[in-house]
């Protein structure tokens, strides 16, 4: 009771007990980003890469026509047919988006790295850096070889023709069948970095990857005849092959980094 009347007395205040300080931000943190700004990063980074695909894609209707001609002077017949009033005009607009694709693919690369980059430690950065580039070439490379693979896909599959099914061929799956290859070749030809970078962050290893051997065969084969859209043989051969020496490649850097 003495403590409660010596509360209670003018001549005693209660003490102010001061309300604890915030923890200090440890240095490096005041750049970390939260969720909903992670959000917004990616939102940015992605309608940067949509935009360069839409003026890539303007670019291309622009040469879309002659891009259209040499493809289908790679079969025998020269012509394909258009079954539909806006058939012309979707097929079109088809070819000037993958040229859009194509065209955007260095702005695609760099949102990507500029969005992944800030959350990579400098040794990392200095790491992957020079992968970018490589990953342009490696799609360029994807695509070079669907152009030269072409020809002899659309032959084989040709080859089954005769006066009974005559190759009267349309317009619409013909050029579905030249786009789905040439973008599959291109991203397909991407996952040699991918493997780098899952060994850089200690996910995978070289020696994992090589006892996984008889696996990633299967899982190429299986691959390479899902992505090739034309039932042929020759197309899902040259990709799986493709796939496995880059494989095989990619485990001997890997290797020699020290993974």
């Amino acid at each position: 009771m003495a403590d409660a009347d010596a509360l209670r007395d003018p001549g005693h205040p209660v003490p102010i007990v001061p309300e604890p300080s915030p923890p200090a931000i440890a240095p490096g943190d005041e750049g970390v980003m939260s969720l909903v700004d992670h959000l917004g990063e990616l939102r940015t980074r992605l309608f940067r890469s949509l935009l360069a695909v839409g003026v890539g894609s303007v670019i291309g209707f622009m040469f879309a026509e002659q891009v259209r001609n040499a493809i289908v002077k790679l079969l025998p017949t020269g012509t394909v047919q258009v079954l539909g009033p806006g058939d012309a005009f979707m097929i079109q607009l088809r070819i000037s988006i993958v040229i859009g694709v194509i065209l955007a693919m260095p702005v695609i690369l760099y949102q990507a790295w500029a969005f992944i980059a800030p959350g990579l430690t400098p040794a990392e950065r200095r790491t992957i850096r020079p992968w970018v580039p490589l990953a342009l070439l490696f799609f360029a490379m994807g695509v070079a070889i669907a152009i030269v693979v072409l020809p002899f896909a659309t032959q084989f599959l040709l080859s089954f023709t005769d006066d009974v099914f005559v190759a009267n061929i349309a317009a619409g799956p013909y050029f579905d069948f030249v786009t789905t290859m040439f973008l599959a070749f291109g991203l397909v030809m991407e996952f040699p970095i991918l493997l780098y970078a899952l060994a850089r962050a200690g996910v995978l290893t070289s020696a994992q990857l090589r006892r996984s051997r008889r696996y990633v065969i299967l899982g190429i084969a299986i691959f390479a005849a899902i992505a090739t859209p034309g039932g042929d043989l020759v197309s899902p051969f040259v990709l799986g092959a493709t796939m496995y020496v880059l494989f095989e490649a990619t485990v001997f850097v890997i290797r020699r980094s020290g993974r």
